[in-house]
């Protein structure tokens, strides 16, 4: 059995999104190699030979486009942070003010664009896949940029603001309502001095099926991710033979634990980030810089390329 393999059901069952596994003193052993480069030459020679390449991205590659990360000092939405609304028990407890934080969140993103890195992404995928080459783009982020940017390949393993969970009959919607319901219109302001709107729960969002109460369909805190989506992200890290980590901090799990796993079986990992992360020394390559600047020379036609 490979390095990398290991069974949706197992990886769900020991990890909830937003939470540490223990430490392994084995593991740390399996990852021990070189300082990463930071050549660019050398990247984009293996760049040109790879096939099949997966992009992990996280919060810093929105963080260009304006994206508030809700992450570290000064990540609040009036007086909490993310980690105190985006939990099933503070829905449960105030299902009014977590509405509240997601229907601002939503409404900002309304007026977000793709920056250079998602386009970069986005046009490199369109590109190689004139070429037999594929790009798979596994997020963390709920933004839906790299939709917006036009990546076609796209596994969002936390979610989307832009979609809804009933919780009477589960189903699952898109929904680009702005606002989504009346009684959310012009509220959510994230000041800390604004007042919770207190919204009956009768009047927050509802479920066109079932009449049930609607919830983001976003992974929380304490959450497992959906095992299905797990699924394919176990078979696209498989089969890559070249990885890059771009705007994540490899620390929210399970997602920290992709990119190391493909650098254990042997292939190419090139982190894309503003600073270094506790994953760096896994990688072959180390790009510090915002992504917008770092990646698109990185994923530009390379001279060896076709053009069609």
């Amino acid at each position: 059995m490979s390095l990398f393999h290991f069974s949706t059901r197992r990886l769900i069952s020991q990890v909830c999104c937003g939470f540490k596994p223990a430490s392994s003193k084995k593991q740390k052993i399996c990852f021990e190699m070189a300082r990463p480069s930071s050549n660019m030459a050398d990247f984009r020679e293996v760049f040109a030979k790879a096939k099949h390449i997966a992009i992990i991205t996280g919060a810093g590659v929105s963080a260009e486009s304006g994206v508030p990360t809700f992450r570290g000092a000064g990540g609040y939405w009036r007086k909490w942070q993310a980690q105190e609304l985006a939990t099933p028990e503070a829905f449960a407890r105030n299902p009014s003010r977590v509405w509240e934080f997601y229907h601002y969140r939503r409404e900002l993103m309304m007026s977000k664009n793709p920056n250079p890195a998602h386009i970069s992404i986005a046009e490199c995928e369109a590109r190689l896949s004139k070429q037999g080459r594929s790009i798979v783009v596994i997020t963390q982020n709920i933004d839906e940029l790299h939709r917006k940017a036009g990546t076609k390949h796209l596994l969002e393993i936390h979610g989307s603001l832009f979609k809804t969970r009933c919780t009477s009959c589960g189903n699952v919607t898109e929904n680009y309502k702005s606002p989504i319901c009346p009684a959310l219109a012009g509220k959510g302001a994230p000041d800390p001095e604004i007042k919770d709107a207190r919204i009956p729960v009768e009047d927050l969002p509802r479920c066109e099926d079932c009449s049930g109460l609607l919830r983001p369909h976003v992974v929380w805190f304490g959450e497992t991710l959906d095992s299905d989506i797990l699924t394919a992200v176990e078979k696209e890290l498989e089969i890559c033979d070249l990885c890059l980590v771009v705007g994540t901090s490899s620390i929210v799990y399970p997602a920290a634990m992709f990119a190391p796993q493909v650098s254990a079986r042997g292939m190419p990992v090139a982190e894309f980030n503003m600073q270094s992360t506790p994953a760096t020394d896994k990688f072959s390559f180390h790009f510090a810089g915002p992504c917008g600047t770092t990646l698109p020379p990185a994923l530009a036609r390379h001279e060896t390329e076709l053009i069609s």
